[in-house]
């Protein structure tokens, strides 16, 4: 067997690995779907996850129609335009066969789930205020038009910005920038959500709510999920043993020291880390180390991991904070600004000895590299807000953008898709944001007396017959067993218990989430319901005060009612036998 014969067995049997590697980096990327809907669901309020689930899978679903459609020829068609836009042929659906045999199998798979991936990352910016309808049609255009002629730019052979020596290994600039730029335009034009911003008569802002997420365990779930997946995202075009395995050593250093440096930033600056915003670090770093995941060495990684870390917290509180642009999830920060951070930093920390080879300024002294990364950037950037905000624009005008005050109050699972709640056996989520009192009618006291609402008194017993008193007693949670026992001491034979949320005059610790002051009012307390006729009230109280006294804010109340009457179900005993023990 000859040289040339092993050579070419050699590399029919690397291309077939090559293939099925890729295809499986396909289904890693696809499987993103679900720790994108995790992480937006998550960090946003229950009533609106049944809505986060239906987008993200219109996300895929809707991107894949169009994809077929036009999308992959505008996009990856040989007969290219000025290097700016495919010659639509229609391929795929006129010659299927013709269409495998060019090998464009693959690469059409791939494609669509990075293309899926650039839609959805919008959705968590919109959330819980974005009608329905509106989404689709917005998730249709993005897959149609802008990631496929930008796209093709970076990656389609003829394509502008690669003939320029563009690098974007894996979509820093082509997905995220794309994705995060496109979130930024829809917070903006849909608003924020009510009750976010409080404003004066002026309009100025003179208070933030934080809104935190409903299941920081989904979140941490659906991150976990991302950083999985992105093995596949970044590594699926690696061609040999060597570059893989620099793209999963890049892919896991970065993600890793921008979790930590946002721990470390939060920690110094809130006085204790912060969970979610840790979380967005990881995907920051997954995003700033996606362009140069092939280029760069451990130390550049480790570079851009600490810059992703700190830009991630600084963009999420600048645009909340300062500009008061509401994005429930934090992807403007880690998508568009660190998007835009890893595109740049290729320029600035590629080494030459690394895979890709590739010249950065800070290993070479050249800017030329650096010069075309900003070039690019800058052009995709400007592609996307042209197109994206005529859209936006034009959807506001038309179906509209925004759901009515009332279905945002009510939530868009039961407004938009008939759901009570998207959690069985749970009720939805209590609202306890103040949206104000637009349009609510003032009662006057002038109400005629047959639609007043009588007011019912306890009695008053003066005859001498046994009276009732209910004892309520507030209290804090570790103190009930004390309590418990000590009523058991006195006689108490029966008490009903509950878990409840309750609000007193101290002002609590304050807490953060995500930089904004989360305002402590409702904690958790216990009430314990007592009725008494034997035992003296007086007893009852004492006991109590005596038992739950710490001499700290927060220690509790008492609460004294008249009884009507008691009635036991089992006997139907009356009054004051109904509350005795069983003899």
């Amino acid at each position: 067997m000859t040289e040339e014969i092993v050579k070419l067995i050699k590399e029919a049997a690397e291309s077939e690995v090559f293939g099925v590697w890729f295809l499986i980096g396909a289904a890693l990327v696809f499987f993103m779907q679900a720790g994108f809907a995790m992480v937006e669901t998550g960090f946003t309020r229950a009533k609106n996850a049944g809505n986060i689930i239906m987008k993200n899978l219109m996300d895929f679903c809707i991107g894949t129609v169009v994809f077929v459609l036009l999308g992959f020829s505008l996009m990856m068609a040989e007969d290219y335009v000025l290097g700016f836009i495919g010659v639509p042929n229609l391929k795929i659906l006129t010659d299927f066969g013709g269409f495998l045999a060019d090998g464009n199998a693959p690469v059409f798979v791939f494609n669509l789930v990075f293309c899926a991936t650039a839609a959805t990352i919008v959705s968590g910016a919109m959330a819980e205020r974005t009608k329905f309808i509106s989404y689709c049609i917005y998730s249709g255009v993005i897959s149609l038009f802008v990631y496929p002629i930008e796209a093709g730019w970076v990656w389609n052979k003829a394509g502008w910005l690669v003939n320029l020596g563009f690098h974007d290994f894996a979509g820093s600039a082509a997905i995220h920038s794309v994705g995060g730029v496109t979130a930024l335009i829809g917070a903006i034009m849909v608003g924020p959500r009510l009750g976010k911003y409080v404003r004066d008569a002026s309009g100025k802002v003179t208070k933030i709510n934080a809104f935190p997420g409903h299941s920081i365990t989904l979140g941490a779930l659906g991150c976990f999920i991302l950083w999985f997946g992105w093995y596949g995202f970044n590594g699926a075009a690696a061609w040999d043993g060597d570059s893989l395995a620099s793209i999963f050593v890049t892919t896991t250093i970065a993600p890793a020291v921008a979790t930590c440096t946002t721990m470390l930033f939060t920690w110094i600056k809130n006085g204790k880390p912060d969970v979610s915003m840790c979380l967005n670090a990881s995907l920051a770093g997954l995003v700033g180390i996606t362009a140069g995941c092939d280029a760069l060495d451990a130390i550049g990684s480790t570079v851009v991991g600490i810059v992703s870390g700190i830009l991630v917290v600084v963009a999420v509180e600048f645009l909340d904070i300062r500009h008061h642009v509401d994005d429930p999830v934090g992807a403007v920060g880690v998508h568009f600004v660190n998007g835009v951070w890893g595109t740049i930093a290729v320029g600035l920390l590629s080494n030459p000895s690394a895979p890709a080879g590739l010249r950065g300024l800070f290993y070479t002294g050249s800017f030329e590299l650096l010069g075309v990364q900003a070039l690019g950037i800058s052009a995709i950037l400007a592609w996307t807000a042209v197109i994206m905000t005529l859209t936006f624009f034009i959807l506001k005008k038309t179906v509209g953008l925004r759901v009515s005050r009332e279905e945002e109050i009510k939530g868009l699972d039961k407004t938009e898709h008939g759901l009570p709640s998207a959690y069985a056996d749970f009720a939805p989520a209590v609202e306890s944001v103040d949206y104000g009192y637009d349009g609510a009618v003032a009662v006057s006291g002038d109400i005629p007396e047959a639609e007043a609402i009588p007011i019912k008194r306890a009695p008053v017993f003066d005859d001498g017959s046994p009276k009732f008193t209910k004892v309520e007693i507030i209290c804090k949670e570790p103190r009930f067993d004390a309590l418990k026992n000590a009523m058991m001491d006195i006689g108490i034979t029966g008490m009903t218990v509950s878990h409840v949320l309750g609000c007193g005059a101290q002002k609590g610790q304050p807490e953060y989430y995500r930089g904004v002051a989360v305002e402590a009012n409702l904690l958790p307390k216990i009430q314990v319901d007592i009725v008494v006729s034997k035992v003296p009230v007086r007893l009852v109280i004492e006991t109590a005060k005596k038992v739950l006294y710490t001499g700290h804010i927060g220690d509790g109340k008492i609460f004294v009612y008249d009884v009507e009457n008691v009635v036991k179900v089992r006997t139907g005993e009356e009054g004051y036998d109904a509350l005795q023990d069983v003899e």
